[in-house]
């Protein structure tokens, strides 16, 4: 998938369906003049289904259409006919997405399963033909019920990505270019920072034909959670992984204080991440010895205590086999 194919916010404009109207019918036939009321009910407005489809992964489809109507009751009939429910809209979105009113803010659901159906904005109820008013002193009511109005609403929905793995680091880390080694995902990799200005889903195989789902993060930078940056834009991608693998440079001034500028970051966005499990990967480390390797990780064990890193070069493949390995038990370890 393509970068500018990544749609993940999108504000859309939802209408269900008028109730039709109750008839005013009165039964008429060649040997019963007056037959009394008869008129049926107005059909039901047709509802705004949203749907989760675990077959979608972007919200691109809306970025070319983003107004849903769906349509209205028919009228009630002779006989006591009950006028036609209007077609419901069923809007399909990936899974992991938030749907919010769009000028409260308030979030009305989530969806997280394929085949969960959520129902924003209700049809109208249909009214009631005036058969149903008839009584001991009104034998012929000619008045019926009108339908009820359907809803209309401004919602976003907003996904936040289901991966099992989030890759978090700094603008330039490598993590674009560990996604392309460990799947089959061609984002986009330059030598500059914000390369990825969305994010990237890869499925990186593992053995036995099994597999599970990377995702590569945009860039944070110190104060994301406060909105520098991407900010916001992308945090929220991160609360939906199950395990967060720490990228940081082998040439980076100093390794344990990255690591905890991330962790802050993420701690200030949500405190709840801390609680999911962590990986610390030094990229680039082609450009080290044993030597070095074995010095820095004497290092980051005492800057870094419980924390054990593991040390790869997405260019030579150092490390990539135990990378999967570490990162299968961490996803299959409850």
């Amino acid at each position: 998938m393509t970068e500018g194919n990544f749609v993940d916010y999108v504000k859309i404009h939802i209408s269900s369906g008028n109730g039709g109207a109750g008839s005013t019918h009165l039964r008429r036939e060649k040997f019963v003049a007056k037959g009394g009321p008869d008129g049926g009910d107005g059909g039901r407005g047709g509802h705004v289904i949203i749907r989760g489809d675990k077959n979608l992964w972007t919200l691109l489809n809306f970025k070319f259409k983003r107004h849903f109507n769906a349509g209205h009751g028919g009228h009630g009939g002779k006989q006591r006919s009950t006028g036609a429910d209007g077609d419901d809209v069923i809007i399909d979105v990936p899974l992991g997405t938030v749907v919010r009113d769009s000028e409260s803010g308030k979030i009305l659901f989530e969806i997280t399963e394929d085949g969960q159906q959520e129902i924003p904005a209700r049809g109208g109820l249909g009214g009631r033909g005036n058969w149903h008013f008839k009584s001991s002193t009104n034998q012929t009511p000619r008045y019926a019920q009108p339908g009820l109005p359907g809803v209309e609403a401004n919602v976003t929905l907003e996904l936040k990505l289901l991966a099992d793995v989030g890759l978090v680091g700094f603008p330039n880390a490598g993590k674009s270019t560990l996604l392309s080694v460990l799947t089959s995902a061609k984002p986009k990799i330059a030598d500059y920072e914000f390369t990825t200005l969305k994010p990237n889903l890869g499925i990186v195989k593992y053995r036995d034909f099994r597999s599970f789902v990377i995702a590569d993060i945009p860039g944070i930078i110190e104060g994301a959670a406060e909105g520098k940056g991407l900010g916001h834009y992308f945090l929220r991608h991160i609360e939906r992984n199950a395990v967060l693998l720490f990228m940081v440079p082998a040439d980076s001034k100093d390794v344990s204080k990255e690591y905890n500028i991330l962790l802050n970051e993420l701690r200030k966005y949500n405190p709840e991440l801390m609680d999911k499990e962590r990986l610390l990967a030094i990229s680039k480390s082609d450009m080290l010895d044993q030597e070095l390797i074995d010095e820095m990780s004497l290092v980051l064990k005492e800057e870094l205590p419980g924390v054990t890193p593991v040390f790869i070069s997405s260019v030579s493949g150092l490390g990539m086999t135990g990378l999967k390995d570490r990162l299968w038990e961490m996803l299959n370890t409850k």
